[in-house]
């Protein structure tokens, strides 16, 4: 994913902001590894990122020896990761519930969701469960949501999303939550179930699907 950074921000720099943001309390060793650069370098960049605010590190206790640093964004990354106009999409369902009420929200924002899922069915409806997934993930993927297909457990199949462009908007309005559960259900085909929420203060949403079970 292309992170929103200043234009004198490097390429390492954004790809660091963009690892650090799929994998949080992420240790020096796993960076360098990851960004293929040493760690030396790795501080260097650190410490820029810092400098604007961006990347602050902890100490995590390790079994022996010292604690070891990790690194994480701060609230203030936030606004390099899509967002999808939320503010104006937030004002607008505060206008609908002022005027029509809750209900009024929870129907267009069900109706949205259907209008997406009948649009993007095509590319999500073949093969088989992870492959369904995985389609899923990129479709999400290319609406800034940096998903991903996690572990596979059995007969179930998990997608991560590790940016949520509509937080603001989910704060005030749970309901788009459970809509978009409801919506990855329909596209796949599959019973969806939510174990971890962004908005929840999570650092990552993480739905969990299972084929639907065909009754008589």
């Amino acid at each position: 994913m292309v992170v929103d950074a200043p234009p004198a921000y490097s390429t390492a720099k954004r790809s660091l902001l963009s690892l650090l943001k799929r994998t949080p309390d992420a240790a020096l060793t796993d960076v360098a590894r990851a960004l293929g650069i040493s760690k030396v370098a790795v501080l260097a960049h650190v410490r820029a990122l810092e400098a604007d605010g961006l990347v602050a590190r902890a100490y995590r206790a390790g079994k022996v020896g010292r604690p070891r640093v990790v690194f994480r964004l701060t609230d203030a990354a936030s606004p390099l990761f899509p967002h999808n106009y939320v503010e104006m999409s937030r004002c607008a369902l505060q206008f609908i519930e002022e005027r029509l009420g809750r209900a009024a929200v929870r129907e267009l924002l069900q109706r949205r969701a259907a209008d997406v899922a009948d649009r993007h069915r095509a590319r999500v409806a073949d093969g088989r469960l992870p492959e369904r997934v995985a389609a899923l993930a990129k479709l999400r993927t290319e609406g800034g949501y940096m998903a991903e297909v996690g572990r596979r457990r059995g007969p179930t199949v998990e997608m991560l999303e590790h940016n949520c462009p509509i937080l603001a908007l989910a704060q005030q309005y749970p309901e788009a939550c459970e809509t978009e559960r409801a919506m990855f259900a329909s596209l796949l085909g599959a019973d969806v179930e939510v174990s971890h929420r962004v908005v929840a203060g999570d650092g990552v949403c993480r739905f969990v699907a299972r084929e639907a079970v065909r009754r008589p």
